[in-house]
Parts: structure tokens; C-alpha cells; sequence
């Protein structure tokens, strides 16, 4: 299908840029988006926090005083958690965050943020973006004319004049149709994208 797509600048248009409508014509479907972002995030948790319970503290493997005629409270083990350097009572254990989302709901969750993008005139299509040299003063001469303040630029191949480029620039994040992000998609006011990664991406989700 046929769209048309905003300029970088917003003020124009850029022209019709020809892109499947399997990929950038799907409905907004919230939930699945929600579910495809908070997948990604719980899997980035280490989940590696542990502590200690009542049974791996060192020692307290004898009864610390006589049941009766101390005074004393009774106690069983000094390893107790009211004991100070005493076990955790709910003590955390390393467990795995990861949840399952299959390929199918991921590439629909996908395009669903695609065809939002361009609905909301965020993603623009532009090679003119992708510097010749690694000089980061030429990249943010290329954006000068953006508006938006979070900008996400998605190229077919990242090189190092790219990498040098970007890297010292805030609030801009570039990467690859291989390593797609929902996070940063989502999170972007602006979405750039090179005419090559966005035939890569259609590849990829068609």
C-alpha cells in the first residue's frame, strides 16, 4: 500500500513511500503491545537477589540455653529470624523473570506499533540521515531540524562512522531491524528509518 510520510521536520511531506499492509496497516492492539513490552522488560531482570533463610545461616545447630530456669525466653537455634545475624523469614531466592510470548503475537505486536507510528506521523523514512564521516557534529546537523527530543533511527547496517556518530548525542538511540526494540519504539517521540531496514523489517515481519 501507499502512504504518504511525514518529513523529518514535520512541516512537509516527504512523499508516498510504498510499504506492506501486513506490516504498517494493522489495528492498535493495546493489550498485546502491553504484554510484548512488559515481556521484554521482566526478561532485561537479573533476577540473581538471594538471601539467606533460617536453614543456611552458619550454626545454630544446638540449643543456645536450657528450656527452663534461665529467665530467658525459650529458643530453639540461634539462627532464628529474630535472632539478629539470623536467617530472613521470606528470604529472596534467584528466580527467573523471563515470560513466553510466541512468534506470532510478537509480530503482530510489532506491526501494531509500526502502524501506529505512522498513524501518528512519528516514523520517517529518510536515508539522508546516515553520516559519511564519524563526526558527531554532522549528525546533529542532519537533525537540526527535528523537533522531537527522543529520537529513535533504525539502519539496515551499522557502521562505525554510525557508532562514532551517535554515541555522544542524548536522547538517541540507533540500531538494527535485527535487534528491533518494543521498548524503544514505543518510547520514541520520532522514528527514523533507511529505506534498506525498512524493506529488512517488512522481510522479517511479513
Amino acid at each position: 500500500m501507499n502512504v504518504q510520510v511525514p518529513a523529518i521536520d514535520n512541516q512537509d511531506s516527504a512523499g508516498m513511500v510504498d510499504v506492506a499492509a501486513s506490516v504498517f496497516g494493522q489495528e492498535f492492539n493495546e493489550t498485546l503491545i502491553h504484554q510484548l513490552v512488559t515481556k521484554y522488560l521482566a526478561t532485561a531482570r537479573a533476577g540473581t537477589k538471594a538471601q539467606k533463610n533460617r536453614a543456611a545461616v552458619k550454626g545454630g545447630g544446638i540449643k543456645p540455653w536450657r528450656q527452663k530456669g534461665t529467665g530467658r525466653a525459650r529458643a530453639g537455634t540461634m539462627s532464628s529470624p529474630i535472632w539478629r545475624s539470623g536467617g530472613v523469614t521470606f528470604a529472596a531466592q534467584p528466580r527467573s523473570f523471563a515470560q513466553k510470548i510466541n512468534k506470532k503475537m510478537y509480530k503482530v505486536a510489532i506491526c501494531s506499533i509500526f502502524s501506529e507510528l505512522l498513524r501518528q506521523n512519528r516514523l520517517v523514512v529518510s536515508d539522508d540521515v546516515v553520516p559519511v564521516t564519524p563526526k558527531t557534529k554532522e549528525l546533529v546537523a542532519k537533525l537540526k531540524s527535528v523537533s522531537e527530543k527522543k529520537i529513535l533511527i533504525i539502519v539496515d547496517t551499522l557502521d562505525d562512522n554510525f557508532i562514532l556518530a551517535s554515541r555522544n548525542v542524548p536522547y538517541l538511540n540507533v540500531i538494527t531491524p535485527k535487534n528491533l526494540n518494543p521498548v524503544a519504539l514505543v518510547a520514541a517521540e520520532k522514528v527514523i528509518i533507511t529505506s534498506a531496514a525498512l524493506k529488512n523489517i517488512e522481510g522479517q515481519l511479513s
